[in-house]
């Protein structure tokens, strides 16, 4: 994919410019948001007593920033803090869309689309934000779940973190398309081409619990298809 991407861009740094297949990166925002709303899980980075740290966690995006939660007491939500210096963070989303088998070892790869970024997390105190922010990532997952279901009590809610990193330092790097074997690996008898791979829904499994008669929601059946 091109960098010359129409819309609205992120401007690129040193720190977002690949070392390697650079004319696979994008800074289009359009690009980058269709990226982190299709994703769920991120891996947030950030070093602790000197040493990298990565956890997966779940996120959601809202704007022009992204929206973490966790406990009151892990490590991270703490060390992000609600004023500076915040926390130094670096938030990764990848996609996987298909296997590339190539005719030769070293040419074997896959199609993804990941985001990078890279900034300062602050933690979130506002109430009015705070609460946007949860429902936000109760309906990244299922939209619109977050008005069927339960609000978190004030003890839920004193137990929650959320934290905050603005969309600036951002770039995409994606790649598309099939093998890129050498030209005189082409003859070998060795299959070559994509696997590609897709995500989706099983049917839905009813609690035990459920009170009789309680059907499937519209906003669940929605993401059924």
């Amino acid at each position: 994919m091109e960098n010359a991407m129409q819309g609205a861009q992120y401007t690129a740094t040193e720190r977002t410019v690949p070392t390697r297949s650079a004319q696979r990166a994008s800074y289009d925002k359009d690009v980058v948001h269709s990226i982190l709303d299709e994703g769920w899980v991120c891996h947030l980075g950030f070093v602790r007593d000197g040493a990298p740290i990565v956890l997966p966690t779940i996120y959601a995006r809202v704007g022009e920033r992204l929206y973490l939660h966790g406990s009151t007491g892990s490590r991270p939500m703490r060390m992000a803090g609600a004023e500076e210096p915040g926390m130094q963070v670096c938030v990764t989303v990848t996609h996987v869309d298909g296997v590339v088998l190539a005719r030769s070892a070293f040419h074997h790869s896959v199609n993804y689309r990941s985001v990078v970024v890279l900034g300062t997390a602050y933690q979130v105190t506002d109430p009015e934000e705070r609460s946007a922010a949860l429902d936000a990532l109760v309906d990244h997952v299922v939209p619109g779940r977050s008005r069927e279901c339960r609000p978190a009590d004030r003890k839920e809610l004193a137990a929650t973190a959320v934290v905050r990193l603005d969309l600036t330092e951002v770039s995409a790097k994606i790649r598309t398309g099939g093998v890129n074997d050498e030209p005189e690996d082409l003859a070998l008898p060795h299959w070559a081409g994509v696997l590609p791979l897709r995500k989706g829904y099983e049917a839905p499994l009813p609690d035990a619990h459920l009170a009789p008669g309680t059907e499937v929601p519209p906003h669940i059946a929605a993401v059924l298809g």
